[in-house]
């Protein structure tokens, strides 16, 4: 019997203040159906990383693609993430009859596309997206600890904590942070 080949895309880290924004396209084997997907926000970080490790053994094709920190600050936020989809789909070993993405927007691709709005949480090739982005991401976060230990990456991921706002206000923003974005814009130095 002949499958569509259908892929989920989501991206993990629009929100956060520093680092890239992470896509992840993902063709699932519907005979190979993988136990406990979800929306990854509602995993832990081991369960996260034990599922990351399935689907890309078990999928019959995945990519992650991302889009730095320039490309958030030229193009927005939005127009990034839908640059970071566009490329985990080009990346795709298979060529995907149907992309379903999370959410409401979906990037100009090639083949039909569908948005579907808590994809991560009903659609199974869409959650193994989410996972491989969030798993991506929180990767990419961890090399920037690495790199600007004093910012406290690895405890606040990016995002816009008291801590972070702290370090940004003691410290300026590093190369990692998104000036585009208000609160590390306020704290740029001339």
């Amino acid at each position: 019997m002949n499958h569509a080949l259908i892929a989920g895309v989501d991206e993990a880290g629009r929100g956060p203040l520093a680092g890239s924004v992470f896509a992840s396209a993902v063709i699932l084997d519907p005979d190979k159906p993988i136990e406990g997907l979800t929306d990854s926000k509602k995993l832990s970080p081991k369960r996260r990383e034990t599922l990351a490790v399935i689907i890309k053994s078990q999928s019959l094709a995945w990519a992650v693609a991302s889009a730095d920190v320039a490309e958030i600050d030229t193009l927005n936020i939005l127009q990034a993430t839908m640059l970071a989809m566009q490329r985990a789909v080009q990346l795709l070993s298979l060529r995907p009859t149907l992309v379903l993405v999370d959410g409401n927007r979906a990037p100009q691709i090639p083949m039909a596309v569908q948005t579907v709005i808590k994809g991560d949480l009903t659609i199974a090739a869409i959650s193994a997206a989410s996972i491989l982005a969030k798993t991506a991401r929180d990767a990419s976060v961890m090399q920037l600890h690495e790199i600007y230990p004093n910012y406290a990456f690895d405890q606040h991921k990016g995002y816009g904590t008291a801590l972070h706002l702290e370090r940004l206000r003691a410290l300026g923003p590093c190369a990692a942070h998104r000036r585009s974005f208000a609160p590390v814009r306020d704290w740029v130095r001339p």
